[in-house]
């Protein structure tokens, strides 16, 4: 009896996932000798340990039983590698960077979600990419924005105070830190307000960019398949399909994405026009030329043309605060010290330069301290390109027994966790202390044992905003950000814990939620009131 091709294209996926599933129970895995824990379940192995909302006792689990690297069982028996070792994160981050790339997972979804940009690309077209963008992200640039920026952290204020006095007990802070950061990139990143601020109206850019995070969370374990049906027909056909298909959480990313597509495009044809009509159309806009957006369409339109990006790729180019508030708000004495300096600061002068916002030292020390132990994006996940050998720091006790394991052989397409929170978190690294919320150790000389890991990050001593050429382009960007709020809204605010238990959820960027509530919105109710 001769099979159809439909019924022959099933029996073959039958028969892959089940070598895949059975295959660890007959051969020996390249990995097999590096410990590592059982697996929770047949055919997902430990993927919804790793990738989970309340996944925080795990991933402390395995820093605690296992140390700095740790084999995974992931989908359908594959092995995988939890990394947090200094000398290893080196050689995925920045020496072997290119050999370790996103996995075709992520570099599809990126795609689907954001475009051809800094996310969705691999090898010279990224670093033709971020050759171009890197200027725009430079300290000077960031002195540019300081005028722009204070008016927003103003209006936040005058916000914050109108419904302090209108008697509310508890203000959800994380509804009105997300909106001033949606105005902070959107006037100093795209040159364009979204009106975040204005309490009367409902965006829907806000709105959509919220449920990004949770939705694609939510989505992770159907993503893992992307590959291999993100090109089966026409993009038509692919969205046809798509719509038809009945799952709640894949229509809510949909519409996410058609907003996040749709005002992209509005704003780059309002940028582009304003180019076209020369220099004072582009002055007279939000953000007077000097946002983001801005200077990287002068510096397309004046590149050479092997560099420059095809107009679909600036397209593409398009919670910390909330955390420091929470912590904050949990530590009074903290609070009470951070204010006295930022008040005495801004008695001095005002709203504070660049220079001396980023110079007060117990802000900084605060804002180090929480990104360090709070790193908004706990782990990010890398492949393999090539046969390579990954050295270790500390050596590794092997399963079998045998001490001191050294080096790693890796095949290709080996999926590896780079575990930021492992390594911000290292008690081998900071200390017994570690995994506690200190700002006073940045006030003084750091342990020994942190600058001898070397630890590759582009930020401080720590991995938070990762390293190498995939670092966070855009971490000056967030620091002043985060700064600049703090210290406007603590010479006027007291923060206090609310009435309700908060539970921060560990997706892809950590955000807090009411416990017991089912809303993916993220949610931070503190009690605010005036300083005396």
């Amino acid at each position: 009896m001769s099979l159809s091709i439909p019924q022959a294209a099933a029996l073959s996926l039958l028969f892959y996932v089940l070598w895949r599933v059975l295959r660890p129970f007959f051969l020996k895995s390249p990995l097999s000798n590096i410990p590592g824990p059982r697996r929770d379940s047949w055919w997902m192995g430990n993927f919804h340990q790793v990738f989970n909302r309340n996944g925080w006792e795990f991933h402390q689990m395995l820093a605690d039983r296992y140390g700095s690297v740790v084999r995974l069982s992931m989908l359908f028996g594959d092995e995988q590698l939890y990394v947090a070792d200094p000398l290893a994160l080196h050689y995925i981050i920045v020496k072997d960077q290119y050999t370790y790339e996103l996995s075709d997972m992520f570099i599809c979804t990126n795609a689907l979600i954001f475009g051809t940009s800094l996310l969705s690309t691999l090898g010279e077209h990224h670093r033709k990419q971020r050759k171009m963008l890197n200027p725009v992200f430079s300290l000077k640039h960031m002195r540019d924005l300081i005028p722009i920026f204070y008016p927003i952290a103003h209006e936040l204020r005058d916000i914050l105070a109108r419904q302090v006095r209108s008697g509310m007990e508890e203000i959800n802070v994380v509804k009105w830190m997300s909106r001033a950061a949606l105005e902070y990139i959107g006037q100093g990143g795209l040159g364009y307000t979204f009106e975040a601020l204005d309490d009367r109206t409902t965006n829907t850019y806000s709105e959509a960019i919220k449920l990004l995070s949770p939705t694609n969370f939510k989505l992770f374990l159907h993503r893992q398949f992307l590959p291999y049906v993100a090109n089966i027909g026409t993009a038509s056909f692919r969205r046809k399909i798509l719509e038809w298909v009945p799952s709640e959480k894949l229509q809510t990313m949909r519409k996410v994405v058609d907003v996040m597509e749709e005002t992209s495009e509005e704003i780059y044809r309002k940028k582009k026009l304003a180019f076209e009509k020369g220099d004072e159309a582009v002055v007279n806009q939000v953000g007077k030329g000097k946002d983001i957006m801005s200077i990287l369409l002068k510096a397309n339109l004046e590149a050479n043309e092997e560099d420059r990006l095809p107009e679909s790729e600036i397209l593409g180019q398009m919670n910390a605060v909330s955390r420091i508030l929470h912590q904050l708000a949990l530590h009074p004495d903290v609070q009470n010290k951070l204010r006295a300096e930022v008040r005495a600061a801004r008695a001095a002068q005002g709203d504070l330069p660049y220079d001396v916002l980023m110079g007060l030292p117990y802000l900084d020390a605060i804002c180090r301290e929480t990104l360090r132990v709070f790193p908004p994006v706990p782990q990010v996940v890398r492949t393999t390109r090539r046969d390579v050998v990954l050295p270790l720091l500390y050596p590794l006790p092997a399963a079998d027994g045998r001490p001191g394991i050294r080096e790693i052989p890796l095949k290709n397409n080996t999926g590896i966790v780079v575990s930021i929170i492992g390594a911000n978190r290292s008690k081998r690294i900071w200390g017994e202390d570690a995994g506690e919320w200190k700002p006073e150790r940045w006030l003084k000389p750091l342990p020994e044992s942190v600058s001898k890991a070397h630890l590759p990050g582009v930020y401080s001593p720590m991995m938070t905003f990762s390293g190498g050429g995939r670092a966070c382009i855009g971490f000056k960007f967030a620091e002043m950000e985060m700064k600049m709020v703090l210290s406007v809204l603590l010479e006027t605010f007291i923060f206090s814990p609310s009435s309700k238990d908060i539970f921060w959820a560990m997706s892809f960027l950590q955000s807090p939620v009411i416990k017991g509530a089912t809303s993916l919105s993220p949610q931070l109710p503190l009690k605010v009131s005036f300083v005396e």
